[in-house]
């Protein structure tokens, strides 16, 4: 016990209070002394090897921020998920719109010939002419908004480096509507006064303009959506007549599909819009009828355009 006590009292720290505990018994607090383990007089080697574990600990400190930090990106680009562009949704909706109709129409007129040959080879003739066309107008459009949104650019980018002072009159005038205070008007006038000329036109044309620079592939992408929804959804209505041996038959399955067509089609199109809720049945319906009436009122105007022409047929 003495040794004990003698190397404690020249190599360690003898005693130290851990921590004050209530007694129960009398209320007195009672001190629970515990013993150091860190000598008095370390040596270098201790100094440097504590040293070294505490820089090991930080490392691994921030290693695992980094790694979770990199999870929870992970975890918040899962939880966005794969979305299609919006763009593309509304070349697809342009493209079978066309698609499900013309074609369609075309079809029912040509069956008042009563000769296969005639239908199929016209359809398919209207069908591969019809998708070029539209592809091509997507492509022409696309390319036209981009020319106009460098167009616009170039003009704001120029205005900036001859009337900076007009162009925040004019942005501060964007902020009358919302009640912001003056001191907070000023200071935004401020900031965007210092601003690179070219990233404050990157500001107006989005607070402003209300424009977005279109992606380099969008010409292209608009144009195969456009032209690949016309085709698939114009080969709908001539497939039955390569499958039956009469135009009439073909005619009938041809109307009975196209009709169902238009209503799904006409249904997810204004639930895209409206949504697919319960309280939202009604309006997609109505929107499913809208889209099967153009469809017929296109093929009977055909076929009556043929009747007409031709009377004897």
């Amino acid at each position: 016990m003495v040794l004990a006590a003698l190397k404690n009292i020249f190599f360690y720290q003898s005693v130290t209070p851990k921590s004050p505990k209530p007694s129960r018994d009398r209320g007195v607090p009672k001190i629970d002394f515990v013993t150091s383990r860190q000598p008095l007089l370390p040596n270098s080697n201790t100094n440097h090897n504590s040293e070294s574990v505490d820089g090991t600990h930080d490392d691994d400190e921030s290693t695992l921020d980094l790694e979770s930090q990199d999870s929870r990106s992970e975890k918040s680009s899962k939880k966005k998920g794969w979305r299609i562009d919006a763009r593309v949704i509304s070349d697809a909706t342009i493209g079978l719109s066309d698609g499900l109709t013309v074609p369609f129409a075309l079809t029912a007129g040509l069956s008042a010939f009563n000769d296969s040959k005639i239908v199929i080879g016209g359809g398919m003739a209207e069908l591969i002419a019809g998708a070029i066309s539209m592809g091509l107008g997507g492509y022409l459009a696309a390319k036209s908004e981009l020319a106009s949104y460098h167009a616009t650019r170039e003009k704001t980018l120029e205005r900036i480096e001859t009337d900076l002072q007009g162009v925040l009159n004019d942005l501060m005038e964007e902020y009358e509507p919302y009640d912001f205070p003056k001191e907070v008007i000023n200071g935004q006038s401020t900031h965007l006064a210092q601003m690179h000329p070219e990233l404050l036109t990157d500001y107006v044309m989005q607070f402003q303009h209300c424009e977005e620079e279109p992606a380099t592939s969008r010409a292209f992408t608009s144009a195969l959506t456009i032209s690949m929804g016309y085709f698939l959804g114009g080969l709908l209505p001539l497939l039955p007549y390569l499958f039956v041996s009469t135009v009439a038959e073909g005619l009938y399955i041809s109307v009975g599909v196209m009709v169902i067509t238009l209503f799904i089609f006409g249904y997810v199109k204004t639930g895209m819009i409206t949504g697919f809720q319960a309280k939202c049945i009604g309006g997609n319906c109505w929107g499913a009828a809208e889209m099967v009436l153009i469809g017929g009122v296109a093929a009977a105007a055909a076929m009556g355009l043929v009747t007409l022409f031709q009377p004897g047929v």
